[in-house]
C-alpha cells in the first residue's frame, strides 16, 4: 500500500494529498533529497527545498535530477489533486528546460505544478522552479496516465475474459 493510501484510504486525491500533509509523514523521494510538499489545493501543488552539496554534480553544481525531482513531483501532486478515489497516475514524461544553474548559494526554491488539462485517460501539467525572488531556474512540462486503480468486477464490470 502506498503512503497516500495509508493516510487517505478511500479519500478523493485532492483529501488524500492534504491527509499526508496533516500527518506530515514523507516519501522516501522527500527524504532522499531534502525537500517538502508544502501545499495543494485542485489542480495545483507546490513543493519547496533547499539545494545542498547533497544534490551536487561532479561540476560543482546541483544535478539536473534534482530539479527534474521537484518538477515532477509538483506536476504529479497537481493532477493527484483531480483524482477520484478509485483513481491513479504515473508519469508517461517529463520534459525539463534548464534555465539557470542551481547551487547551494541559490537558496530555498519551490516548484509550482498546475493541470493544463484532465481527461479520462491522460493529463497534462507544468511545472515551475523559481527561487525567492521568483527568478526561474527550469521549468517542465508532463503528460501523466490516469490509471483506474479498483479492479474492474468491483465496479460492476466483467474480467476481461481471452479464449485459447
Amino acid at each position: 500500500m502506498s503512503l497516500a493510501q495509508e493516510v487517505g484510504r478511500g479519500l478523493d486525491g485532492l483529501s488524500q494529498l492534504r491527509a499526508l500533509l496533516a500527518s506530515g509523514r514523507k516519501p522516501g523521494i522527500l527524504r532522499s533529497l531534502d525537500f517538502d510538499f508544502a501545499e495543494v489545493a485542485k489542480g495545483w501543488a507546490l513543493f519547496i527545498g533547499t539545494p545542498g552539496e547533497h544534490a551536487y554534480n561532479p561540476l560543482g553544481t546541483v544535478h539536473g535530477g534534482y530539479a527534474a525531482a521537484l518538477l515532477d513531483s509538483a506536476c504529479g501532486c497537481a493532477v493527484h489533486s483531480q483524482l477520484s478515489a478509485q483513481q491513479g497516475y504515473t508519469t508517461l514524461e517529463l520534459k525539463v528546460a534548464y534555465h539557470k544553474p542551481i547551487t547551494r548559494e541559490t537558496g530555498p526554491m519551490r516548484a509550482e505544478g498546475r493541470i493544463v488539462s484532465i481527461g479520462r485517460r491522460v493529463a497534462f501539467a507544468t511545472a515551475d522552479l523559481l527561487d525567492a525572488n521568483q527568478r526561474l531556474y527550469a521549468s517542465a512540462t508532463s503528460t501523466l496516465l490516469v490509471i483506474d486503480t479498483e479492479p474492474d468486477s468491483a465496479r460492476g464490470k466483467p474480467k476481461d475474459q481471452t479464449s485459447n
